[in-house]
């Protein structure tokens, strides 16, 4: 599948696939979509650039909204299915928080030297969204996802939306819901925040999204809260972000999930355990989680975005790259 946008004769952004868009969109007030994919009402038109049709005229943010609705409608997912080999590999920037501290964008070009090209941020360490974006501009590096607290959401949800757009990510996702949040009511508030959040952001032409850890898979009232959010948010308005580690120390299997609601995980997060009784966290392909089951079923699942992760690693560099190159080599 392709994409184009187009400004008059000149080009301004081609997309090969989903999720693999490059950086540096144009942002002129009226440009052409050419667009024979997208569903709606964008479908297999051209909309006009002249300034009296400006009723017809979509925005870059309009634009955007549609593309993410395509994206998570699952078009172009025959390209991954055919694929022997997983692309593109991306990392978690929690996994090298510590030097980001100390030298942000020599980190961020150490990674890129490693061979990922795709970054999830969990904060952007005092940095504006603006400075970030050119950072990894110079690194050659894109980030379609970026982690964000819950109280950013509830407090000033335009801010986060603004700043994701400039960094031009295409997923903003909630780490984390406070432990005294942690009922079931806690879980069904948070739900109904998730599709309010979520119905804003796809209007901005950004995917709305909840990772999981262990604990949401502790039974309250005989009820796992993981899967309260996931019977309760909509689907059109709330993605989720698999960690592949914490789903098996909560003694589940990712991949009945993946076959009870298809579709729904378009990110994961890679790393890897030891297994019990400890569930030590290793590099990935140093643990026991069968990586080639579990990516043998990515079509089902919906993913679309890899990222490397491991939350305190003596080494972080070193740690990234033997994951790295262990997905490298995985044939799926």
């Amino acid at each position: 599948m392709r994409l184009m946008l187009v400004d008059g004769p000149r080009l301004v952004k081609r997309f090969h696939r989903a999720g693999s868009w490059s950086s540096g969109l144009g942002s002129a007030p009226g440009f052409a979509l050419t667009l024979p994919a997208v569903c709606g009402g964008l479908a297999g038109r051209t909309m006009p650039t002249r300034p009296r049709d400006r009723a017809r005229t979509v925005s870059r943010r309009e634009f955007l909204a549609a593309f993410v609705a395509l994206a998570s409608s699952g078009a172009g997912g025959r390209e991954t299915a055919l694929a022997s080999r997983l692309t593109p590999i991306g990392v978690q920037l929690y996994t090298v928080r510590t030097l980001l501290e100390r030298d942000f964008e020599g980190t961020l070009a150490g990674l890129a030297a490693i061979g990922f090209r795709e970054v999830e941020f969990a904060g952007y360490h005092g940095r504006t969204p603006q400075a970030v974006r050119a950072a990894l501009g110079k690194a050659g590096l894109v980030a379609p996802s970026a982690h964000v607290p819950i109280e950013a959401v509830r407090d000033d949800l335009p801010r986060v939306l603004d700043g994701a757009f400039v960094m031009e990510h295409r997923n903003v996702v909630v780490a984390w819901l406070p432990e005294p949040e942690r009922t079931l009511d806690g879980y069904r508030a948070a739900a109904d925040l998730f599709n309010r959040a979520g119905q804003n952001a796809l209007a901005a032409g950004i995917r709305f999204a909840y990772p999981n850890h262990a604990f949401e898979f502790a039974r309250l009232d005989g009820r796992k809260p993981y899967d309260v959010l996931l019977e309760r948010c909509e689907p059109r308005y709330v993605a989720f972000e698999m960690d592949l580690y914490w789903i098996t120390q909560g003694g589940q299997d990712p991949l009945a999930y993946f076959a009870r609601w298809p579709g729904r995980f378009p990110m994961v997060h890679v790393k890897d355990s030891t297994g019990p009784p400890d569930h030590r966290m290793v590099d990935v392909g140093a643990g026991s989680i069968p990586w080639k089951a579990v990516f043998a079923r990515r079509e089902q699942a919906g993913i679309r975005h890899y990222f490397v992760e491991h939350d305190a690693p003596p080494d972080p560099l070193a740690s990234v790259r033997r994951s790295y190159e262990y997905l490298r080599r995985l044939e799926v």
